[in-house]
């Protein structure tokens, strides 16, 4: 009997807000030649004698101010609701979400699908913004997966939807419905998506024209006039130059010309990790209201909102005619 399935794909998240948990889970995404693109043999010792001795711990400090006891990471928690909000809406196909890193790992659901008798595999990367640090590497972790399969399911891959009108419309609902709930009204609007080292766009990964194109599709369904917002970029590691401008720079620049309320939306996350309620939420707070910002407020990501998951639905059956039977009107 012929079965499709879909599968999302997402980074991943450490299993514990520990020390040991973070080593595990930083070897494994720093020691991807696609997120950190330096000669291995030196990069074996940049690794192992300069980052892990030290960052694990710290990553860890991170990792708990916004652990839940009650459901522990974010991401994986908001993943699972958005997989199973997902299955509501396709009743009688599976589906499933793997993590690249950490568990559930995207091997280990590769294989429990196929041996349930999927021979049909639509894939989900749960990356808007195409980047081979990314989507690339999410494509990378599901082919290694397959190569230790017998039967290999045929593959169909969502591409990119950065300009998907689905998608966009999704993030307009969740940031108007996040608008209509605060009780104060901004000074100033940002846009802030993950950084990438400059070298890599000159090397012709097309991801800063992907969030030029996202952020363009976005002011116009929000109708933002141009003084009022900027676009920037977030989670710098390293030494080298990344795509500017920097948010956390563009934060305390802001304050120092008197704006005191600012409003962060992050259209590159589809769900709230640790980039976007500690890294935008706490430290980036932190430092707009020491260079003289009153408020900073971190717009939630797409999540399990019901724009979001009608707009995976959208992707998916878009992506799977013929595969996946659609349920109700189709989009």
């Amino acid at each position: 009997m012929r079965a499709a399935g879909v599968l999302l794909i997402q980074l991943g998240t450490p299993d514990a807000p520990t020390s040991s948990a973070l080593r595990r889970y930083l070897r494994q995404f720093l020691g991807d030649r696609r997120v950190i693109e330096v000669p291995r043999f030196k990069w074996w010792f940049i690794l192992n004698l300069f980052i892990l001795p030290f960052r694990p711990s710290r990553s860890a400090a991170k990792y708990r101010r916004i652990w839940k006891e009650d459901t522990g990471s974010p991401l994986l928690h908001l993943t699972r609701l958005q997989t199973e909000a997902l299955q509501r809406l396709l009743p009688g196909v599976p589906v499933r979400f793997g993590m690249q890193i950490g568990n559930p790992s995207v091997d280990d659901v590769v294989a429990e699908m196929i041996q349930q008798g999927v021979d049909r595999l639509l894939v989900l990367p749960m990356y808007p913004q195409y980047s081979a640090t990314t989507t690339a590497s999410a494509t990378d972790t599901l082919f290694k997966a397959l190569m230790g399969q017998r039967l290999v399911p045929a593959l169909r891959i969502v591409p990119p939807y950065y300009d998907h009108p689905a998608y966009l419309d999704a993030m307009t609902a969740v940031i108007h419905d996040e608008l209509r709930r605060l009780p104060w009204q901004p000074d100033h609007y940002l846009l802030s998506f993950h950084g990438i080292p400059i070298k890599y766009a000159q090397r012709g990964d097309p991801y800063a024209t992907h969030v030029k194109r996202t952020t363009a599709e976005l002011i116009k369904r929000l109708a933002w006039p141009r003084e009022s917002w900027t676009q920037t970029f977030q989670s710098l590691f390293g030494r080298d130059e990344w795509l500017k401008p920097y948010t956390e720079n563009c934060l305390r620049e802001l304050a120092r010309q008197g704006v005191k309320n600012v409003f962060v939306a992050t259209p590159g996350f589809t769900t709230d990790c640790l980039e976007t309620i500690d890294e935008i939420g706490y430290e980036a707070r932190a430092a707009f209201v020491h260079a003289g910002g009153k408020r900073l407020h971190q717009c939630p990501c797409l999540n399990d909102h019901p724009a979001w998951i009608e707009a995976m639905r959208t992707l998916v059956l878009q992506e799977g005619h013929g595969w996946i039977p659609a349920v109700g009107p189709a989009p």
